[in-house]
């Protein structure tokens, strides 16, 4: 392992943002090199947000970190992760619940921007998980959830919305489901009760590019 990336995960070890097990080996098995556009590679492993084009960024380690171990992704698990972007934290899930493949576990990433769509299935398939189908990377509006592999147990969105969880994610969660989400400048924890029975923590102090919703 490239000593600024051990250095990067020993920090946000050492820092309390990473803790289980699960998620520090994901961690260190997909590299965010391989995530991170050709000019920015040298600075991969700084734990800061780094552009990926139209006006995104692959997040900073600490908020992926962050907001994983709060969504505690389990092997076997289906989860919709919303706003995959250059495909990290795609693939950072496909290896917690997708490894190995017969557990069925699987990963949907939902982008609306083609480019960053083809870009995701790029960098996820440095890893196989699209070919094993543990991963896929659909093309459309993150904000209405995908019904089509619905019902999940995990969701967790890269965008923030405006004001609150959108319904379908939430129609979309099974019962004793959680949803991790960004929400204006907080991390929101939906935890699923009952078929309309939510209980909600808010985390505060973080900086998300927003979720843009497509006019249907």
């Amino acid at each position: 392992m490239d000593i600024d990336f051990e250095n990067l995960i020993n920090s946000l070890i050492k820092d309390g943002y990473l803790k289980t097990s699960g998620i520090i080996e994901a961690f260190k098995k997909i590299n965010r090199k391989d995530f991170v556009s050709e000019e920015y590679k040298n600075e991969a492993y700084i734990n800061a947000p780094l552009p990926i084009g139209f006006g995104q960024t692959i997040s900073q380690p600490l908020t992926v970190a962050f907001m994983l171990e709060l969504l505690e992704p389990k092997k076997g698990e289906r989860i919709l992760d919303i706003g995959s972007g250059s495909g990290w934290q795609t693939a950072i899930l496909s290896s917690i619940v997708g490894d190995p493949p017969a557990g069925g576990g699987r990963v949907v990433g939902m982008e609306r921007i083609p480019e960053l769509k083809e870009m995701a299935e790029r960098n996820v398939s440095k890893y196989n998980f699209i070919e094993k189908n543990i991963a896929s990377i659909i093309l459309a509006d993150g904000s209405f959830g995908y019904k089509r592999e619905s019902p999940y147990d995990k969701i967790i969105a890269g965008a923030a919305a405006v004001k609150d969880i959108p319904m379908e994610w939430k129609k979309q969660l099974k019962i004793g489901g959680r949803i991790v989400a960004p929400v204006g400048h907080s991390v929101i924890v939906i935890d699923k009760i009952s078929k309309n029975e939510y209980t909600k923590k808010e985390y505060f102090g973080f900086s998300f590019v927003p979720l843009i919703t497509i006019n249907h």
